[in-house]
């Protein structure tokens, strides 16, 4: 993801499947504080456009959830202990016409393939998702994630309930 990104990205946001889930400011400025830092190397994340048939249609982002204390410290309780070797990803499909049709899956396992195979140190992706969020939980499922648990974490849209599922894919499982 470059800055020449952030258009595209806003209106990704704006989309209601998207805003209801991700909740997440999308004028210019709440673009740059939010990626920004990724894209400039300050923060240890990746922003990663996912495109389909040569075409931007939605955001793959990534990290090992050691280098965010605060989410470790969240997570522990609800997991145990998180290893140096997990990642995690977060991910949307911002064209409205392809929800429903089985791409979330196929940009699931995509990512967790790169993901793996640019990370070798990566030996898990767990992935916290809203319980009530049925449609991301499944797509993970079909991906080939697991559900590992269930608890309250804070959601990313405080209109949600705390209640989260906990989807975890092993390197050896993919």
């Amino acid at each position: 993801m470059t800055r020449a990104d952030y258009p595209r990205v806003g209106r990704w946001l704006a989309t209601s499947d998207v805003e209801r889930w991700w909740n997440q400011a999308y004028d210019p400025a709440s673009l740059e504080k939010q990626f920004g830092p990724v894209i400039d190397g300050e923060t240890p994340a990746e922003d990663l456009v996912v495109e389909a048939d040569g075409e931007p249609i939605g955001l793959l982002q990534r990290c090992r959830i050691i280098d965010f204390g605060d989410y470790v410290d969240e997570l522990a309780p609800v997991i145990g202990p998180v290893a140096a070797t997990t990642y995690t990803i977060d991910y949307l499909i911002g064209v409205p016409e392809l929800l429903g049709r089985g791409i979330g899956p196929g940009v699931i396992v995509a990512g967790c393939a790169d993901t793996f195979a640019r990370h070798p140190d990566a030996e898990q992706i767990v992935v916290p998702v809203v319980a009530a969020n049925r449609r991301s939980w499944r797509a993970l499922e079909k991906a080939g994630f697991r559900i590992v648990a269930s608890g309250d974490l804070t959601p990313d849209n405080p209109i949600d309930d705390r209640a989260h599922h906990i989807l975890a894919l092993d390197r050896q499982r993919r």
